[in-house]
């Protein structure tokens, strides 16, 4: 017999979850379907799991320097499978977490593959839902005023360089590493790519990230760009940019792999005991049943306009699958947007220009809005401060002086058009620009609110007297 729903989620991850909840309190009834955990490739293959092991890669790189500090530690050692049990721990305790807040608010889990079947007498508008259940039992079939896609997204792959899960791997095998290689080449210098890079030097790892863009972090601020390639060179990870690779060269050995990188006509040999490709990500799109309806793809992601709406207005669709930043915290908000304009709460569109993007890497980066250069090609005539982390008291208390923040705004109108930062916490910090871009705040306003000493937060009130050449602390 048929369950009839106000809305049915596909994917219960940051986005699926969050989207469930909100219905639920504004009185829908609500089911999320999912195939393998609620939570997602957030909680249990990306997000949490890569922080937690960024986390024991930078407290072993602190105790393997505790000296520095007064505090003598011998014999520091490094146990993977410690480091493992302690990501898991971390990962079960949120999983169930997120069991419980979508028992709490009345939203029924199915474990399973949800596929839209198409119109139905029962559900002319979204579609009926057909659940394959896990256990192998009879399939669920739900029939839905709404429905909201939201399966995320997997590694991708470079044609010639598939992943085996031993010598050529992805983010996804990595994470499941019980050792660690002695050398390991990273194909992709973007977030994800720096990420593992500072991680596996901290573990020890000999690393080269190749990059076929001029720079890493090639959507950061240039200057950000240029700093994290200093500082990771600084700490012997080897940075190609404007590489290619070139896949037919790979060679596969008992204890190693090797293949050939071009660059400005010049090739070069690269071996290491493994190959980790991290070059973006591809939406799950397929085999959830978009052929049984009008929805538009693009590339394989999901068209939908301000509101998440697909092409069939009853269907929306959020995160991964519709590209962007593919963001945790954007796909909650996303979520949020597509059940509230369902219900015709009349939320605000997302504002591109307010989405924080951060990077767990040592130093960490934290960034919001348009950088330097796309700023002046969007015309603005721009005004910029910049200060640096050496010059706080709290950066040197806690051992951790490189980097910046960088404070882009208008110089007609004194609009803040862009915050960048690469240091201690910026990832935290970064919180503070999203607000006072939501606020429409100038620097001068910035600079007019006091920030507690010492502390990191200070950046903000220098940075801004830094846009008139005030700063205080700057020499």
């Amino acid at each position: 017999m048929a369950d009839n729903l106000d809305l049915v989620v596909l994917g219960a991850g940051p986005g699926g979850y969050v989207a469930a909840i909100r219905a639920a309190q504004l009185g829908m009834k609500t089911a999320v379907i999912e195939k393998e955990k609620v939570g997602g490739v957030c909680l249990h293959k990306g997000c949490i799991p890569s922080k937690s092991m960024l986390r024991s890669a930078e407290l072993y790189h602190e105790m393997k320097h505790s000296e520095d500090y007064g505090i003598t530690a011998q014999e520091v050692e490094l146990d993977m499978n410690r480091v493992q049990q302690r990501k898991n721990k971390v990962k079960d305790q949120l999983f169930k977490g997120v069991h419980h807040l979508l028992k709490k608010n009345g939203v029924a889990v199915y474990e399973g593959t949800g596929r839209i079947l198409g119109p139905s007498i029962f559900s002319p508008q979204a579609g009926t839902i057909s659940v394959e259940r896990a256990d192998g039992g009879e399939n669920d079939m739900l029939v839905p005023r709404y429905v909201i896609i939201g399966t995320g997204s997997r590694p991708r792959s470079l044609p010639g360089l598939e992943t085996d899960g031993n010598r050529i791997i992805n983010s996804d095998h990595a994470l499941e590493m019980e050792s660690l290689p002695e050398s390991i080449v990273i194909v992709g210098g973007g977030v994800i790519g720096i990420e593992w890079a500072s991680m596996l030097n901290d573990f020890g790892v000999d690393v080269t990230v190749v990059e076929f863009a001029d720079r890493i972090l090639p959507f950061e601020d240039p200057d950000v760009s240029k700093e994290m390639t200093r500082l990771l060179k600084k700490r012997k990870v080897k940075v190609m940019t404007g590489a290619k690779v070139l896949p037919e060269t790979v060679e596969k050995k008992s204890d190693s792999v090797s293949l050939q990188v071009e660059k400005k006509e010049e090739k070069k040999t690269l071996t290491a005991q493994r190959l980790l490709i991290s070059v973006g990500r591809r939406p799950n799109t397929e085999d959830i049943g978009l052929q049984n309806t009008s929805v538009k793809t693009e590339k394989g992601f999901i068209r939908v306009n301000e509101y998440m709406q697909t092409a069939e207005s009853h269907i929306y669709a959020i995160g991964d699958v519709i590209g962007g930043y593919q963001l945790a915290h954007v796909a909650s908000h996303e979520g949020i947007l597509a059940v509230e304009h369902m219900a015709g709460k009349n939320p605000h569109p997302i504002d591109p220009l307010l989405v924080p993007r951060c990077t767990y890497s040592r130093p960490e980066i934290g960034s919001l809005g348009l950088t330097e250069e796309e700023a002046k090609e969007k015309g603005f005539d721009v005004k910029t401060g910049k200060f640096p982390f050496r010059a706080l008291g709290k950066s040197l208390v806690f051992g951790e002086s490189d980097g910046f923040i960088k404070l882009i705004s208008d110089k007609k109108t004194e609009d803040i058009l862009g915050v960048h930062m690469i240091g201690p916490h910026a990832t935290d910090l970064i919180s503070e620009a999203g607000l006072a871009k939501v606020l429409d705040a100038t620097p001068w306003e910035i600079g007019q609110a006091i920030h507690p000493h010492p502390t990191l937060s200070e950046a903000y009130g220098e940075v801004a007297m830094a846009m008139d050449g005030q700063p205080i602390h700057s020499a």
